[in-house]
């Protein structure tokens, strides 16, 4: 039987949207190019996941001179977030808005932090968000509150609390979609990187793809790597997808593509045809252009007398410098701790031998810098015949170099003599988003502000492939908001409808 919808992908977005539908009984097939990520002994082995890079796709991409490089993207229901660091944060109000960087301008959105909000609080609530307001000046307007309290600090953690607290700065509690006794049942390390076998984390499998199965009215086809969109006279008339080496073809009234950022850029470009030879929705030009990832630096504290015997850490963050205190007080950025970094993890990372890795591990509490990428038109995703390619265009790097050293000033004055950086590699992927961004000019923007394409009638988009801006903090949340928004978009239409 012919489905009513087709989601494409079983990410944040995609997940999220078959969640929020199922109620409605339209028939709903989920293509997920990826098979279930089942429990086993590496699930929870630091050298099998960061040494030996177990879990890591059997895929080469190429960058922007040509070298390849195996990304850090991840096939399974619930895609790349079986792996997050499970922060659900909300974007700042200002975010929404056109900001100045060091960098640049960002351009804005087609809407407002208060028209997503509902649908924040709504996202919070599905992925059962540990938090708590009132602690970070940063946060913006919430209209409910977290249904769970913060995920508990370990010792080593409280102690940097209290101590950034007595330096003057704001730390807060991240928001999380953990249910840390039920991780650590089944192990005992950090949830940041590590693959979910166990549904300790709240990622788009255990919430909502496992939400929305629960219909009979949903099915989801595993193994199925969707090849290409079939245009006919402005609509999506087929896809065509590869299953057990065979090829098949589906097709719906209405088809959302939710292959994440890079994947559904590809998808368009190979879907190209006579009519649209620049790729499917993209008369703008604008598909694959604008690539964002987050400029991201490691940043190591430690006093050679104090050891923290901390095993998951990631439960505090510092938005103190995220709206100013850069050059000219314009934005630098959003500061939270890492997942717990072992000797092996640190030893497989960088080239310091081992026992001096597992020295320094023992001693250390590890940061993450984060800053926001602004959006580039020559920052893209391509083709080369069947390849793909990432030419990623970074930006903004002054407004992160700055974090950083502010960062390190105040470890420093916090009782940390010792504080060690690293920026990740600008290969790999890192809250990719972008691509396919939304706005209400079909001339500048791929998609309008519910995800609809601009120029094919039953084609919606719903992952980060949408997002004008990258903000300075993980885009989970905001790519859940957005699919509930869009649900409720779809469901207004009525049964058997195109979108409004």
């Amino acid at each position: 039987m012919q489905p009513d919808i087709l989601i494409i992908g079983s990410g944040m977005g995609g997940a999220t949207l078959a969640a929020a539908l199922a109620p409605t009984g339209r028939k709903i097939v989920i293509l997920e190019r990826g098979e279930r990520l089942e429990h086993s002994a590496e699930a929870r082995d630091d050298a099998a996941i960061f040494g030996r890079g177990h879990f890591r796709p059997d895929e080469m991409w190429l960058d922007g001179t040509g070298t390849p490089f195996n990304p850090g993207n991840y096939y399974h229901p619930g895609g790349n977030s079986k792996f997050y660091g499970a922060v659900l944060m909300r974007y700042r109000a200002e975010d929404f808005g056109p900001l100045r960087h060091l960098g640049g301008t960002t351009p804005g959105w087609p809407f407002g932090y208060d028209t997503l909000e509902r649908f924040y609080q709504a996202a919070e609530d599905l992925y059962q968000v540990r938090g708590v307001l009132g602690e970070d000046p940063s946060e913006p307007a919430h209209s409910g509150r977290y249904n769970f309290p913060p995920v508990p600090d370990e010792p080593a953690i409280a102690d940097l609390r209290a101590r950034l607290l007595a330096c003057g700065a704001h730390p807060s509690s991240l928001p999380l979609g953990v249910d840390i006794e039920r991780w650590l049942a089944h192990g005992q390390t950090p949830w940041d990187a590590f693959p979910d076998t166990c549904g300790g984390k709240m990622d788009a499998e255990t919430v909502g793809l496992t939400l929305a199965l629960q219909h009979p009215n949903v099915s989801l086809i595993t193994g199925a790597k969707v090849d290409r969109l079939i245009e006919v006279g402005g609509r999506i008339a087929a896809v065509e997808y590869t299953r057990g080496g065979a090829g098949q073809r589906i097709s719906a009234p209405l088809v959302v593509l939710a292959a994440g950022a890079v994947n559904s850029a590809v998808l368009l470009l190979k879907s190209a045809n006579a009519d649209h030879p620049k790729g499917l929705a993209n008369g703008s030009d604008q598909v694959g252009r604008n690539f964002m990832n987050h400029n991201l630096s490691a940043v190591l504290a430690l006093h050679p007398l104090r050891k923290n015997g901390g095993v998951y850490q990631k439960t505090l963050q510092l938005n103190d410098w995220y709206l100013s205190g850069g050059p000219g007080n314009m934005p630098l950025g959003n500061v939270q701790l890492l997942g717990k970094i072992s000797g092996t993890i640190l030893a497989s990372d960088t080239p310091i031998p081992r026992p001096i890795a597992h020295w320094i591990a023992a001693r250390s509490v590890d940061v993450l810098a984060m800053s926001e990428d602004l959006p580039n038109p020559e920052s893209r995703v391509t083709l080369k015949g069947e390849q793909i390619v990432l030419d990623w265009k970074r930006s903004n790097w002054e407004a992160h170099l700055a974090l950083v050293a502010k960062l390190k000033a105040l470890l420093r004055r916090a009782g940390y003599p010792v504080v060690l950086s690293r920026a990740f590699d600008r290969r790999t992927p890192s809250h990719q988003c972008g691509t396919a961004r939304m706005g209400e000019d079909p001339a500048t923007s791929v998609v309008d502000g519910h995800g609809r394409a601009h120029q094919v009638k039953n084609l919606i988009l719903c992952d980060a492939s949408v997002l004008p801006t990258s903000a300075a903090v993980n885009p989970s949340l905001t790519i859940a908001a957005l699919a509930l928004r869009t649900a409720e978009h779809i469901a207004a239409a009525g049964p058997g409808a195109a979108p409004l």
